[in-house]
């Protein structure tokens, strides 16, 4: 006899009951029924499952090891039937949307934006660190559409299989506490910041590596460089522990001012992926629309950013590699 779903309800229900005779009167068995029932199951999982007694009956070792994961199983089971019996509900017409992206306030927009725009699209997210993660994803047909990033013209990752389209492009700019010397700058030059700590976001792009170039054209070699999440990131800044590298559309927090580096030595490009056989192509243009419009959104929050804009109009210089 194989194990089914139904043997593990009737041993949840015999240690719930606490007796095979309320077990049975529970599950509407006579209890001879629900006796010769037990045996097989024990039979087929080698031993058995409850000590019998005059008070009722009582777990063994295998009978908790059985019920520990059925606690598991058994709801899993039952949601997903129930998001199945959703889904087949659900009006034909309905589509979902499967979006990833990098930390950060972007995929947020995007998603407020599409919401709006179309109301009859259900959307899921996933979020990673790893640029390549998320390439990976889409081209094994998990996500639909991904917000990824390259620094500078740096090639998107597995560029030759996906279509990789560009939102924006910012300036990469340094995150300061407040009291630091260098805060009340409109720009801070790099070589000023040469004592420092530094703290960043994780990636598996060239970002490291045209930082440490960038810091080495200026004269020096960072000290440190603690690569870690985005609120850990801002507490060391705030305590004065390290100055942060963000992109300039990093929203305002308190106790931190960002500012933009002298000469713009350092850039981040927004990008939007998406497989070439995408289920979604009719999508596609609205998706990279909303996109390029909810940065623009997020790009207004930033008071040290719209000041950069008001004098930079030309944008990013062309040698930002």
């Amino acid at each position: 006899m194989e194990l089914e779903l139904r043997h593990l309800r009737t041993v949840r229900a015999i240690a719930d009951a606490g007796s095979l005779t309320r077990a049975a009167t529970a599950l509407g068995l006579a209890q001879p029924a629900l006796s010769a029932q037990l045996k097989r199951i024990e039979r087929a999982l080698g031993g058995a499952l409850f000590e019998r007694g005059r008070h009722g009956v009582r777990a063994t070792a295998l009978g908790e090891l059985v019920l520990e994961r059925s606690r598991f199983v058994l709801p899993a089971v039952t949601e997903l039937q129930q998001e199945a019996a959703r889904f087949a509900r659900a009006p034909r017409t309905a589509r979902h949307l499967r979006l990833g992206g990098t930390h950060g306030p972007l995929l947020g927009a995007l998603v407020d934006r599409l919401a709006d725009v179309a109301p009859d699209v259900r959307m899921t997210t996933c979020t990673s660190w790893s640029e390549r993660e998320l390439a990976d994803q889409l081209a094994e047909g998990r996500l639909d559409f991904a917000l990824a990033g390259t620094c500078g013209s740096a090639l998107p990752p597995r560029a030759d299989g996906l279509v990789w389209r560009e939102v924006a492009a910012d300036p990469v700019f340094v995150m300061v506490p407040v009291s630091h010397p260098l805060a009340d700058r409109a720009e801070v030059d790099l070589t000023e910041l040469a004592g420092e700590e530094w703290a960043c976001v994780p990636g598996d792009g060239c970002f490291g590596d045209c930082f440490t170039a960038s810091c080495a054209r200026a004269g020096f070699t960072p000290r440190r460089v603690y690569e870690t999440d985005t609120a850990s990131l801002v507490h060391l800044v705030q305590v004065g522990r390290a100055v942060g590298l963000c992109r300039a559309t990093f929203p305002t927090t308190p106790g931190i001012v960002t500012r933009p580096l002298t000469g713009t030595p350092l850039a981040w490009r927004h990008l939007l992926g998406r497989h070439g056989g995408s289920r979604l192509l009719d999508l596609a243009a609205t998706v990279l629309a909303q996109a390029r419009v909810a940065h623009a959104g997020v790009a207004a929050g930033s008071d040290s950013y719209t000041r950069w804009l008001s004098t930079h109009r030309d944008g990013l210089p062309e040698t930002v590699a």
